[in-house]
């Protein structure tokens, strides 16, 4: 990624964090960035539109942090439970930024254009599920590209019901996990130990 657009991001998520969405201004993020207005329009055309960006870094970080800890040698099994508990993490650590990226797209056209920015989480989790249903671990009957879409969907939405809008403490994530992980296995055809 081009430096001088890392840091509008970098700095459009301290804004948005610290002014929130309605009060921060493209005046406020160059400033943060160090760069010119002029040099913010050559890569967005408004401070809303950064949060596609902003999204984008948040999913491959996400993402990032699994192909760095999923190893293909892993069952199954293992693989869904590491993916568990790095999306709780995340969701953790940047709940706020989360929450910004969400009220920003929902209140733009940009909400369409999530699909895009999730297309490598996709087709990677895909991919784990098209390996464990030729190894005869999960039902054959499964649609990979589909089941991938919403595994992750289910996992995220429980990481931020968890962190977001409860802000539950540690043994009550756990329990979620551990939820989100049987509800997957049944789904999915096998049990998780």
């Amino acid at each position: 990624m081009d430096n001088k657009k890392e840091a509008i991001i970098q700095s459009a998520i301290e804004v948005f964090r610290e002014k929130g969405i309605d009060k921060a201004t493209v005046s406020d993020i160059v400033k943060g960035a160090g760069i010119a207005q002029g040099t913010f329009y050559l890569y967005f055309s408004s401070k809303l539109s950064v949060m596609l960006s902003i999204a984008e870094v948040m999913t491959e970080k996400i993402l990032k942090e699994i192909q760095e800890n999923v190893h293909d040698d892993l069952p199954f099994d293992q693989k869904l439970k590491i993916v568990v508990d790095i999306v709780f993490d995340l969701t953790k650590e940047y709940r706020d930024v989360f929450a910004l990226i969400y009220a920003g797209l929902a209140s733009t056209e940009y909400m369409q254009e999530w699909v895009t920015i999730y297309e490598s989480y996709y087709a990677w989790f895909s991919n784990q599920l098209e390996q464990a249903k030729a190894d005869g671990v999960i039902r054959d009957s499964l649609n990979p590209k589909r089941t991938a879409e919403i595994l992750i969907g289910l996992i995220e939405d429980a990481a931020e019901q968890t962190y977001m809008y409860s802000h539950q403490d540690d043994s009550k994530a756990d329990l979620k996990k551990r939820e989100v992980l049987d509800f997957a296995g049944h789904a999915l055809g096998f049990s998780l130990v």
